[in-house]
């Protein structure tokens, strides 16, 4: 079974950088997306930025310019790197990915990892 393992939350101040990592593990054959999602106490879940095995990304218009997802080479881990964080950006980060393996017939799979906190203080 796929698991995601989450990484690199916490509190920073106002202009300050974290950097999200998460590591996929199990028996996967493929993950051809891999992104995070973000809630906020009162808010929707929104879609923070996705990448594609192919290198196709997709960000929210909030985080154009400030936030850069991509992929290590083994393409079993995802990484947000978060400059110019403000406080609107306090959330729990969830990282998301959409995997291939051999026991669903190849057919892909929705995973969720546990949530990190980020916390930006003004």
């Amino acid at each position: 079974q796929v698991q995601l393992v989450e990484s690199g939350g916490g509190l920073v101040q106002a202009g300050g950088s974290l950097r999200l990592s998460c590591a996929a593990s199990g028996l996967i054959f493929s993950i051809p997306v891999m992104g995070w999602y973000r809630q906020a106490p009162g808010k929707q879940r929104e879609l923070v930025a996705s990448i594609t095995s192919g290198g196709k990304t997709n960000y929210a218009e909030s985080a154009k310019g400030r936030f850069t997802i991509s992929r290590d080479n083994a393409k079993k881990t995802v990484l947000l790197q978060m400059n110019s964080l403000k406080p609107e950006d306090t959330a729990v980060y969830v990282c998301n990915a959409v995997g291939i393996t051999q026991s669903t017939g190849w057919g892909p799979i929705n995973y969720w990892g546990q949530g990190t906190q980020v916390n930006v203080s003004s």
